[in-house]
Order: structure tokens, then C-alpha cells, then sequence
């Protein structure tokens, strides 16, 4: 006697917040003005502002090759103004992010790690015609064979308002619509090339009065017209990688989900970038410049800068982001050590970014932040320990050290069974249990390091 395994009904839900996770866009109005506070973003207006014209040129899609430099101190910003722009993109637009040290620790050279961010960078949207059924299901048939062994065979009944057709089902088909769940009355789509089906909703004849009004049911609409059969224009976005990985590797596609990218050779991106160019031409296909941030390029060495300046050149290069907290210093890889430059990036280079520079935050502006994250993380605080959080931001320097502290106060709050908010007091638990950079430094100082390595 076979036991059925009772379903468990309880999910644990987990949900992650990210440093990062309260930014929604630019916040900039209708005349790319920034707003004092939106969309997660505070102050930084002349930044935001100058992201926003530059989000305009990418959208516009006629500026590939173009670099901009996010530069300035820790904790200004720059990351969530890159993030804040590729949230103004869209999905549409390709966006690759990438951590400068990340070239330098995977298994392939730091020349090809870049080409492939570049080539992630370039959407491709491939327009291609394809046949149709569409319509809705009338009834279906199957047959299963007697003895439990063979093949099921069936039938489906489909019209529209016009027609209506019987179609033979191979049990193929009849699995798949099996895992659709599709009943009659239910309006659907078959790719006659793929037999992938699609459930578009429920004929409205089908409808009880009940569940049109309720708001968690299926969505109904009328009956197609026409013929059951029609040809329709479907649009697949791929980026440049993804293609290339699919040509160079023998098993295609599934090279992307094991991850076994590897190195792919020059001549197969050359063949590739010859034929998306016939595509364009023929109009089958439309190239879309996205954009690659490139966090902490300081971190990159004369090597790949010298590759970056070439790479900016080619007829297909994205709209690259840099950002950077290093003021002069050296340009690594550089011989001895011996050119040192803004930014940590070689002169040459520099010459071809436009800059945006990030100011430090007000203590307004402090306290602004700190609220947002408060709001993002659910943890209500007084008044008062907003302000002490504020305070510890200006003092020592580092809003993400004040930030980290919301979290740890709401936790000293709820050890002492607060039933209100978080207060100065968990504040003040949480500043004396964590110390920051400054405090850590003086400790070193005053102890000389004695018991370190």
C-alpha cells in the first residue's frame, strides 16, 4: 500500500537587505532637476544631475565608447549613484557591475575578464517570425492506453470567434499541457516551431460573477478573432557574451549554466561581430550600447588600462562607469612604481573620461540616510537616536560605520525588552560595543600594536 507524503505548507520566507537596496533611481524630475531627496537619493545634486544627462545619452543609444569617472572620498556615494542609474535604465539596458580586483582573481587573463564585462555590456535584440495557434481551448481528449504501457495520444479543440479546428496531441504536447494546467476555457498560444505553450488567460465566457470581481483570480479576456493560425514578430534580448559562449562551446547554451566560459578566441568574435553587423543591416536585429561600472578601477594595472583605452574604441563598446576614492597616487604595474597620476589612473586614460565629482554629505544629509536605512531595514527610532546616529556619522567620518549601527541597536533594544523604538541608550550599547576606524587606530597607537602580528 503505497503512503502518500503529507505537503508541507509553511515557507520560510528570508529576505536579504542590501547596503544598497532602499535606492529606487536618480530622483530628478521632469527637467532633470535633482530632487533633495527621492528615490532613495540624497543631496549630491550637481552628481545626480550630471548622471541623469548622462543616462539620457545611453538611452538615446547613439553614444558607445563614452566613460565617466565617479570620484570622490569613502561613503560619498558612488556606488549608489551607479546602481541609482542603471535603476533609471531599465531593464532594457544591459548593465554589468563589476569589482576592479575581480579581473585579477579569475581563471582566465585580465585582458579577456574585461573583454568579457565589455561584451556583456552589448545587448543584442533579435527580431524573428514565428507561427502561432492561438485561440481558446474548447475541450480536451485523452486517450490512455489500456494496459498502463504506450504512448498517450489525445486531441485538442480550439476556436476563436471566426474558426474552430481539432489538433492531434503527442504525449509531448499533452505533458506540457498537463504542467500548464490548461482546462477548457482557457485562452492559449502554441509555438508551432517549439510547441512551447503559453497561457494568456480565460475566456470571459467561462467567468462567474464571483471570480470576475475577485482580484486573485485568472485574467480573463475575449476570444481571439481571425484565424487560428498567424505569424507574429518575437523579440529575443541576448547580450554579445552569451552568444559568443554559445559558438565557441560544443554544448552550446548550457555552457552559460554550468559556467564553463572559458577563454573564447578572437576569430569567433570577429565572425560573430560580422554577422550581428548583416543582422542590423538587414534589420533583424537592433545593438544596444548598455553600460559596464567598473567599481574601484584604481585597483586595475597599466595592463588593463592600456586595454580599456583600446577597448573604448571599438565600434561596439558599451557606456563604461569607473569609480574611484584615491586621490594622486600611483598607477599600478607602473615600473618602480614610478608614474603617479589622478586617480590612480595613467594620464592618457584620464583624457578621455568625464569626471563627476562627489562632495561630502552634510550633516542633514547624514540624517537624511540614516532614516531612509532605518525605513528600508524596519527599525523605528526616536528622534533622539537618529540624532546620535548623526552625530557618530560626522565625528568619525564614515556613514557606513553609523549605518551598520541600526541593525546592532535594534538588537540591543529588543534584548532589553523595549517595547517602544530604538533609543539613545541602544545607540550608545551599540557605539561601545563595535569600535570604528578612528577608535581602532588609536588603540594600535596606544598599545603600540603589542600582540599583533
Amino acid at each position: 500500500m503505497a503512503t502518500k507524503i503529507p505537503e508541507s505548507s509553511d515557507i520560510l520566507r528570508v529576505e536579504r537587505i542590501g547596503v544598497h537596496s532602499h535606492i529606487r533611481g536618480l530622483g530628478l524630475n521632469e527637467k532633470l532637476e535633482a530632487r533633495e531627496e527621492a528615490q532613495g537619493m540624497v543631496g549630491q545634486k550637481s552628481a545626480r544631475r550630471a548622471a541623469g544627462i548622462f543616462v539620457k545619452m545611453v538611452q538615446a543609444g547613439r553614444h558607445a565608447g563614452r566613460a565617466v569617472l565617479l570620484a570622490g572620498p569613502p561613503g560619498t556615494g558612488k556606488t549608489a549613484l551607479a546602481l541609482a542609474m542603471a535603476q533609471t535604465l531599465g531593464p532594457d539596458v544591459p548593465f554589468t557591475s563589476l569589482v576592479a580586483s575581480e579581473v585579477f582573481s579569475l581563471e582566465m587573463s585580465k585582458t579577456e575578464a574585461l573583454m568579457q564585462a565589455f561584451r556583456k555590456s552589448i545587448g543584442v535584440r533579435i527580431r524573428e517570425e514565428v507561427e502561432l495557434i492561438r485561440g481558446e481551448v474548447v475541450e480536451i481528449q485523452i486517450d490512455r492506453p489500456a494496459s498502463g504501457v504506450g504512448p498517450k495520444v489525445g486531441k485538442i479543440t480550439m476556436k476563436t470567434t471566426d474558426m474552430e479546428t481539432i489538433y492531434d496531441l503527442g504525449s509531448k504536447m499533452i505533458d506540457s499541457l498537463a504542467r500548464e494546467k490548461i482546462s477548457a476555457g482557457d485562452i492559449i498560444s502554441i509555438d508551432k516551431s517549439t510547441g512551447k505553450i503559453t497561457k494568456l488567460g480565460r475566456s470571459y465566457a467561462r467567468a462567474r460573477d464571483f471570480s470576475v470581481s475577485g482580484t486573485a483570480g485568472p485574467k480573463y479576456m475575449a476570444c481571439p478573432d481571425g484565424e487560428l493560425q498567424t505569424r507574429e514578430t518575437v523579440v529575443h534580448s541576448v547580450n554579445l557574451h552569451e552568444i559568443d559562449v554559445i559558438n565557441s562551446r560544443t554544448q552550446g547554451f548550457l555552457a552559460l549554466f554550468s559556467g564553463d566560459t572559458g577563454e573564447i578566441k578572437p576569430e569567433v568574435r570577429e565572425q560573430i561581430n560580422q554577422r550581428v553587423g548583416d543582422w542590423r543591416d538587414e534589420g533583424k536585429a537592433e545593438v544596444v550600447p548598455g553600460v559596464l561600472f567598473i567599481d574601484e578601477v584604481h585597483m586595475l594595472d597599466v595592463e588593463c588600462f592600456s586595454f580599456l583605452n583600446r577597448a573604448l574604441e571599438s565600434e561596439l563598446a558599451p557606456v563604461v562607469v569607473m569609480a574611484t576614492n584615491r586621490g594622486v597616487t600611483h598607477v599600478r604595474g607602473a615600473e618602480e612604481g614610478a608614474v603617479l597620476s589622478a586617480h590612480g589612473i595613467p594620464p592618457d586614460l584620464l583624457e578621455r573620461l568625464v569626471i563627476i565629482l562627489m562632495q561630502p554629505h552634510s550633516e542633514a544629509e547624514l540624517r537624511a540616510v540614516l532614516a531612509l536605512r532605518a525605513d528600508e531595514e524596519e527599525v523605528d527610532m526616536t528622534p533622539a537616536a537618529l540624532d546620535a546616529l548623526t552625530r557618530i556619522a560626522a565625528d568619525t567620518g564614515s556613514l557606513r560605520y553609523a549605518a551598520q549601527l541600526i541593525s546592532t541597536a535594534s538588537f540591543a533594544a529588543r534584548r532589553r525588552a523595549a517595547v517602544g523604538p530604538v533609543d539613545v541608550q541602544d545607540v550608545e550599547r551599540a557605539y561601545a560595543l563595535f569600535s570604528d576606524r578612528s577608535r581602532s587606530v588609536s588603540y594600535l597607537q596606544q598599545t603600540g600594536g603589542a600582540g599583533f602580528l
